[in-house]
């Protein structure tokens, strides 16, 4: 994938970047892998505000995506490469030689016309699904699970992959693309490769409108509300945001306060992720 700069014809126009779409060879869906989206807003079963700053954006239809690739040993043919507007990465609709169809995570390198398949004898190529304990050591991987049999939960994003350190018993070593370094069971499924549209992370929506396609809604800034309504509001001209740490709207710490809960997992953690620098 590439990106294009449009021209500056306009002060929305101007810095403005976006997808050249050349990799996407189908215009439209499979219409027996849709369904339809109802929108949340951020909001809960009970219509409460749980994620603010959603709200609005395009209408969309969900993509049924196979997470699982259960159809073991059955050889399935790419037949095309899509557009999802519910994920960064593209999407490639299989064909099994049962006939069934199912929308994967599109891989980079994969194109279409080639051959996937899903099991211990698939071969060790971009797209293909084995067990952990059949991959080798410093492959790149993606859609990796955390429980056998439970679909794909890590490593989903345009442009990500995670690599296997090593294996110790059952277990096998992997580090995730935040510099994280986990514990998974060998018997995990994995899928071979890096995601591709690789250049997501580069695009500049450029204007406030294309975020509000998206369904963001603008963020207001502590400081700039009354102290009735956020722990950084009020005060004469300019403060700083507060000590002894900045605050949540709520009053809990943030920016860089951990919220990390589960201790039950904390053991599968062998390194933690490292702080990026900027």
């Amino acid at each position: 994938m590439a990106t294009k700069v449009y021209k500056p014809t306009s002060p929305g126009r101007r810095g403005m970047t976006g997808a050249t779409f050349e990799e996407i060879t189908a215009a439209g869906p499979e219409r027996s892998l849709v369904v339809p989206l109802r929108k949340k807003a951020g909001r809960n079963a009970r219509g409460v505000v749980t994620v603010r700053h959603r709200g609005g954006g395009h209408k969309q239809q969900y993509r049924v995506l196979d997470f699982k690739r259960d159809k073991i040993g059955i050889p399935a043919r790419v037949d095309s490469i899509q557009y999802d507007p519910n994920r960064s990465a593209r999407i490639a609709l299989l064909v099994y030689a049962d006939g069934e169809k199912r929308y994967i995570i599109a891989p980079l390198e994969v194109k279409v016309g080639d051959i996937l398949m899903s099991g211990p004898s698939a071969e060790i190529r971009p797209g293909n699904t084995l067990p952990i304990e059949k991959i080798p050591l410093g492959t790149l991987i993606h859609n990796i699970e955390l429980e056998p049999g439970r679909g794909g939960q890590l490593v989903r994003s345009a442009g990500s992959s995670a690599q296997l350190l090593a294996k110790e018993g059952s277990y096998a070593q992997i580090r995730l693309p935040s510099g994280e370094v986990r514990l998974v069971h060998t018997r995990c499924l994995a899928t071979i490769g890096q995601i591709g549209n690789v250049d997501h992370g580069h695009i500049k929506l450029g204007k406030a409108g294309r975020s509000r396609w998206l369904g963001v809604r603008p963020s207001v800034r502590g400081s700039a509300m009354t102290p009735r309504d956020h722990p950084h509001g009020g005060g004469e001209g300019k403060a700083p945001i507060g000590m002894p740490s900045p605050k949540s709207p709520w009053g809990k710490p943030t920016l860089g306060a951990k919220t990390r809960r589960r201790k039950q997992t904390k053991k599968m953690i062998v390194r933690p992720r490292q702080k990026k620098s900027h």
